[in-house]
């Protein structure tokens, strides 16, 4: 059998473990071919730095889905997250017009924002144009925040775990994993709508009591990956919530600051297992 392969439309950090410093392991390490379409470069991500560097990729990004158009490339996933423009909205939505096929599986990682607040790279055009996008997908990730800004309600106003992946499955149309759920004391992870199924499943594990950035982009890769491998989308949430959690507790044990990331790297031999 080929390679499993999957084009990743995400920025590039050049310091902290976020978007395609983690998609990109991540996925080669479960056996799958990532190809990489920046949609912006920036010298750190922007939790917790100032002064960062931020270059739009928006002209190459068309530039590199043209050239791959006339390579005839196919790709068994489309994983899409961070995006730096709002011009970039429609760049997206043309790339999953060309290059998506019977079979091919789309993931949607809606990063907008965290703890009730939208990013400061995110205007409100680009929050509806991602609201847009996410209609396209077969899965999308959002976290509580994003979920709130999908729904058009107030992040306070959210209803329970339940009843959001519910409402955003689109009557059943598309699956949804929504992360960031604790439903007991002590435990963490996601509460999955699977559209093949029409059923509703927690996946929890044990909380971990440090917050790192790039959790989120660690999750939807594996969850991607494992997607790919042909696991039932609870199972892959349970493969990608338990490998942040370990991911979390090494990084806790290093005494790594959060802004830098979960140090995934030595672990990345828990995801090879599955690889084709």
């Amino acid at each position: 059998m080929s390679t499993l392969r999957a084009a990743a439309i995400h920025d590039l950090s050049g310091f902290g473990r976020c978007s395609l410093t983690v998609a990109l392991p991540i996925l080669s390490a479960m056996g799958v071919q990532c190809c990489p379409l920046p949609t912006a470069f920036l010298s750190t991500h922007t939790g917790g730095f100032e002064g960062f560097t931020f270059l739009d990729m928006t002209d190459e990004m068309e530039k590199a889905a043209a050239h791959w158009k006339t390579l005839d490339l196919r790709f068994d996933a489309i994983y899409s997250g961070f995006l730096g423009s709002a011009r970039q909205i429609g760049v997206v939505e043309r790339f999953f017009r060309d290059f998506r096929a019977p079979g091919t599986l789309t993931v949607v990682d809606p990063v907008m924002g965290d703890h009730g607040a939208v990013y400061k790279t995110y205007t409100p055009e680009m929050c509806a144009g991602m609201a847009g996008l996410a209609e396209l997908a077969d899965v999308i990730t959002p976290n509580l925040t994003e979920a709130a800004l999908l729904l058009g309600v107030p992040f306070g106003a959210l209803p329970g775990p339940e009843e959001t992946v519910e409402q955003l499955s689109m009557d059943g149309r598309r699956s949804v994993v929504l992360t960031g759920v604790s439903l007991t004391p002590g435990k963490t992870g996601a509460m999955c709508f699977d559209a093949k199924t029409g059923r509703t499943q927690a996946v929890q594990t044990a909380y971990i009591s440090h917050e790192f950035h790039g959790t989120g982009d660690v999750f939807a890769s594996v969850l991607t990956g494992a997607l790919m491998q042909g696991r039932s989308l609870p199972a892959a949430a349970e493969q990608a919530a338990e490998f942040v959690r370990a991911c979390a507790v090494r990084t806790a044990a290093s005494d790594i600051p959060p802004r830098e990331g979960v140090e995934f790297e030595p672990l990345l031999g828990l995801l090879t297992g599955g690889a084709r």
